[in-house]
């Protein structure tokens, strides 16, 4: 998913809130966007959802389904937790047992009976989480979704972000609770004055990270397993194609054994 020259602003004559800001997050990114209140990192993440049209430039190779769950959840609207549930997988097109295994893994079973309206603001994020995360999105985009969790959910949601990387998803979230502190493999982003520093690289805003690519050889039999071990990092990996059997047998030698390619780090 690419950024090219990505400008916003709320009016005609407004200041810049973002300004022709490039950036580039390949497939199986966690990418975490830091900054002060007001900064713009809540309309880069709108802008990256799809839910706001930049006032200039573009955003290309937006996967087909995407997951956003907002800093403060829609809780006023006339259903149950359950009903709501039903009613996304069911525009989604998602079997309705999606909903029992992310309640579960929410820890939000004893809600599916409730009220939105009548909600805690930590019970209503964790729907929000939930909704954004049903059709195991290849984008999922989370403003803030750690805010008044309980550590269970704490605890589970890093796991979530991980596994979606690991498939070849892309996470970003702004978070002012560190809740993926000690998580290996995130990049890191810094949105100040309009534009979008990677620290780590010393990139700020108007361009994209030098990349460079390296090979690693490993047993067939381990070549999915490695792979998404390293998406998980934070590192585009691929099998290259024609290496990997295609059934189960013996493990091939010498170069031409299943080889990586590992873009990064990003």
């Amino acid at each position: 998913m690419r950024l090219a020259n990505l400008s916003f602003r709320y009016a005609r004559k407004a200041p810049w809130v973002l300004h022709e800001v490039g950036l580039e997050l390949p497939s199986g990114t966690i990418a975490e966007v830091k900054g002060r209140n007001g900064a713009g990192k809540s309309t880069l993440l709108r802008l990256l959802a799809g839910t706001a049209r930049p006032t200039r430039g573009s955003i290309s190779g937006r996967p087909p389904v995407v997951g956003f769950a907002p800093e403060i959840f829609p809780a006023q609207q006339p259903f149950t937790v359950s009903a709501y549930l039903a009613h996304v997988t069911a525009v989604r097109g998602l079997p309705s047992s999606v909903i029992g295994t992310w309640a579960e893994r929410l820890g939000m079973e004893n809600l599916l009976g409730t009220p939105l309206a009548d909600l805690s603001k930590g019970s209503a994020h964790k729907v929000g989480l939930a909704q954004a995360l049903l059709a195991s999105p290849g984008l999922l985009v989370l403003d803030e979704p750690f805010s008044g969790l309980d550590e269970r959910t704490r605890a589970e949601l890093p796991l979530a972000m991980a596994e979606l990387a690991g498939a070849g998803g892309i996470v970003v979230l702004s978070d002012h609770q560190n809740g993926l502190a000690g998580h290996p493999g995130v990049t890191h982003l810094t949105v100040e004055d309009a534009a979008v520093h990677h620290p780590a690289s010393g990139t700020t805003g108007h361009g994209t990270t030098a990349k460079a690519v390296i090979e690693v050889t490993v047993d067939a039999g381990e070549a999915e397993a490695v792979t998404r071990k390293l998406r998980a990092d934070g590192y585009a990996a691929r099998i290259r194609p024609g290496t990997a059997p295609a059934d189960p047998g013996p493990t091939p030698t010498g170069p031409a054994a299943d080889e990586h390619h590992a873009e990064g780090p990003r």
